[in-house]
């Protein structure tokens, strides 16, 4: 042979091309399954394996052989176990000028899922999507480790980098399930609290910003991003008795009164910090209850990077956020509540998300979880990105999320933000800004489906918890059965209420008698849907002020005033909902960014408040009067409602056959009355149960010595009548005497 002739080097036929390799090397290879673990061959098994950081690496079989893997350059090793009839059970040997170190080969490991769940994926039925998708601690044929799963179809290639790869993308390279897009792997020997994201190549071959996962079960403490391998599926419960009550309830029957919270800014700890979901459970379950709330209701803890949010614009789904612990923590919260006889109803965000780059937002390269046209896709409002609730899959993730806190966390109940955002194309968006139906129509049809199917597989898989809208529109049927057209939910917001009863108590007394509709147009709706009264957080903060400060009148009057319309809101069909701080009158608007102003209630005034709300919900459990019939027009009649010159109401509230009737009489100017004449449904002594004007409560203490008695001239539609002394700015509740 000539000098410089050249020399073409012969491979044994089961060792890979160098294309394949350098694929490898630069986590390109379309399936890297088929190249790394072991593989049968006609001369026995070849192994091959990537352990950047080795200088050698050898295959330590089971059965002892140990099999020298030839380095093929950057960290790749082959190497065969001839005569071998079938891949065997190895560990691999690494060593350098360091030492040695063994670890199992993610590779050499089957798949842990099946054809079922690519099929249940795709069809958007996947109920159960949150035990196969996510990071699961797990053993696989005798090891410990990981599983990872995630959805991204588009992708070219999809890595899970954490602290036990050295977040290195070429070495936990995922097997792509070409049915349905799902990606996963088994990582060996990763345990509980591993952070992780998944790397990813688009189609394009771009590389994109580090994920978490979409189906995390916790996350870092902001402003990190990663997720956090995490167990919910083995937590200590004794709730079992509580919920075997709730599976009997009628939700509309039961008493509900609503103290909604922001476990950010309840209370905070020494030096600002957060308090621990523990912490939250020693002194939030119990104030709740003492306070006689039947319902606690969170703002979202769904792990969400922007304190300011408030939680409404979540990354991790199905991810407690870490600001007040781990998932744990959280999972003691509700078991407690639930001893204490506490529900708890968590706010839900399927309406939008942010576009955060680690986030859902072009979650594989290009529009996936989202609407691909910004028409549908993009909310101009919030600068968020609106789920594609036609795509199967999405839908799928959606309901299967709901379902995952009804079945991890117990969650008695699921209030849904946005509802109206989601039902109407056109929302928040000027002509020309959205896409119509083909038929030129204005509702979004996905959506709406999503919403029936989500309420018909909560009250189906559930019974006992309820779904509660935000929605401020007149859409039809919103709390009514999907049989009957409606949309499922259990109850609806009622935002008119609020609206208009508020407008009422901000506008001067000598004024009201104009206005006088403001506080009677509610009941002409008001057994349209299943309603909650909501006094929520939407009303006390971006300039807003708190609910003290709308009342109209001096510092007396205002405490007079919201205590009035307090008495008058308990006494309304309708179950309650008042948000913190509020029940103790607080006097500035809420933020986020610091704990209520609880020296305030050193304050007498404030300290009535505060008892009065304890008393309201008391009564409002103990009469049957005031919850039991709510969603039904036969719980209620007007006795006055007409005299607008003196701005008085009185209204009764019935039971079934047998319970007390309730007479709730309101005087919403700051003149006494006395010898009023309210027309009454029987004779007798009437107690006076309840009087805003009280003096624990912080009134001036008029009021009728504890009873009225009713004789026997007809007024107002009543058979009998009474003379009752109306304090000022004030509501009265009158009950017979047995």
């Amino acid at each position: 042979m000539g000098h410089g002739a050249n020399i073409t080097v012969t491979r044994p036929c089961w060792q890979i091309s160098d294309a394949d390799v350098e694929a490898i090397l630069r986590a390109r290879h379309n399936d890297p399954f088929a190249i790394l673990g072991a593989h049968k061959v006609a001369q026995g098994v070849v192994i091959r394996a990537f352990a950047p950081h080795a200088e050698k690496l050898a295959a330590l079989i089971d059965d002892g052989e140990a099999v020298a893997l030839e380095a093929r350059g950057g960290g790749f090793f082959e190497g065969l176990a001839q005569g071998r009839t079938a891949p065997p059970r190895y560990r691999l040997e690494a060593s350098n000028a360091g030492g040695s170190w063994s670890f199992i080969d993610p590779y050499a490991l089957p798949p842990v899922l099946g054809a079922m769940d690519d099929y249940l994926l795709v069809e958007g039925t996947h109920r159960l999507l949150y035990q196969r998708l996510g990071a699961h601690l797990m053993r696989l044929e005798g090891v410990d480790g990981v599983h990872f799963a995630v959805w991204a179809p588009h992708a070219a290639r999809v890595s899970v980098v954490g602290d036990f790869n050295g977040w290195d993308g070429r070495l936990h390279q995922m097997r792509k399930r070409v049915d349905s897009g799902l990606w996963e792997i088994f990582a060996p020997d990763v345990i509980e609290g591993t952070a992780y994201k998944y790397e990813i190549i688009s189609r394009d071959g771009r590389l994109l910003p580090l994920k978490a996962d979409p189906v995390g079960f916790a996350g870092e403490f902001r402003p990190s991003t990663a997720s956090l391998v995490a167990r919910t599926d083995k937590f200590t419960w004794s709730d079992a008795d509580y919920l075997d009550h709730r599976r009997n309830g009628e939700a509309w029957r039961q008493p509900m009164t609503i103290l909604e919270a922001h476990l950010g800014s309840w209370r905070r700890g020494e030096g600002g910090r957060f308090l621990t979901y523990d912490e939250l459970a020693e002194q939030l379950i119990p104030y709740a209850v003492d306070l006689g709330f039947t319902h606690l209701e969170l703002m979202p803890i769904s792990e969400h990077p922007l304190d300011a949010s408030w939680g409404y614009q979540p990354i991790g789904l199905f991810a407690p956020t870490r600001r007040f612990g781990d998932p744990a923590g959280f999972a003691r919260f509700v078991d407690k509540a639930h001893a204490a006889g506490l529900a708890i109803i968590l706010d839900w965000v399927p309406a939008h998300f942010p576009t955060d780059v680690h986030g859902l937002a072009h979650f594989d390269g290009q529009p996936l979880y989202e609407h691909a046209d910004p028409r549908r896709g993009f909310h101009p409002d919030w600068n968020t990105a609106i789920y594609d609730f036609g795509r199967r899959e999405v839908a799928g993730f959606l309901a299967a999320n709901a379902l995952f806190w009804l079945d991890r966390y117990h969650i008695d109940g699921l209030r849904v933000d946005a509802v109206a955002s989601m039902l109407y194309l056109d929302y928040s968006r000027n002509p020309g800004e959205w896409l119509p139906n083909p038929d030129g129509s204005n509702d979004n049809r996905d959506a709406v489906g999503f919403l029936k199917r989500f309420n018909e597989l909560v009250y189906e898989t559930y019974p006992g918890v309820v779904t509660l809208a935000e929605e401020s529109t007149a859409w039809a049927g919103v709390s009514a059965p999907t049989s009957s057209g409606g949309l499922g939910f259990g109850f609806k917001w009622n935002m008119g209420f609020m609206h208009d009863t508020l407008e009422y108590m901000e506008i001067d007394p000598i004024h009201r008698r104009w206005h006088h509709d403001k506080m009677t147009f509610g009941l002409i709706y008001a057994f349209s849907e299943n309603f909650v009264l909501p006094l929520s957080h939407d009303e006390v903060t971006h300039g807003k002020g708190s609910l003290l400060s709308k009342m109209s009148g001096d510092d007396w009057q205002m405490f007079a005033n919201l205590r009035a319309y307090y008495g008058y809101m308990w006494g309304h069909p309708g179950k309650k909902l008042l948000f913190m701080g509020q029940e103790f009158a607080q006097r500035r608007e809420w933020s986020e960014e610091g704990e209520l102003d609880w020296r305030l209630l050193d304050a007498p005034a404030h300290k009535g408040v505060q008892t009065l709300i304890r008393d309201l919900n008391r009564l409002h459990r103990s009469l049957r009067a005031l919850h039991l019939r709510d969603s039904e027009p036969g719980c209620f009649a007007w006795i006055i409602g007409d005299d607008r010159d003196q701005s008085v109401f009185a209204f009764a509230r019935f039971g079934e056959a047998g319970d007390p009737p309730v007479v709730v009489i309101n005087n919403f100017t700051p003149e006494p009355r006395h010898n009023y004449t309210v027309g009454l449904p029987r004779a007798g002594i009437w107690r006076e149960i309840l009087n805003t004007d009280a003096t624990v409560y912080g009134g001036s203490g008029v009021g009728n010595f504890g009873s009225i008695t009713a004789r026997d001239v007809p007024a107002h539609g009543q058979p009998v009548s009474a003379q009752v002394t109306l304090p000022p700015l004030a509501t009265l509740y009158f009950v017979p005497e047995a």
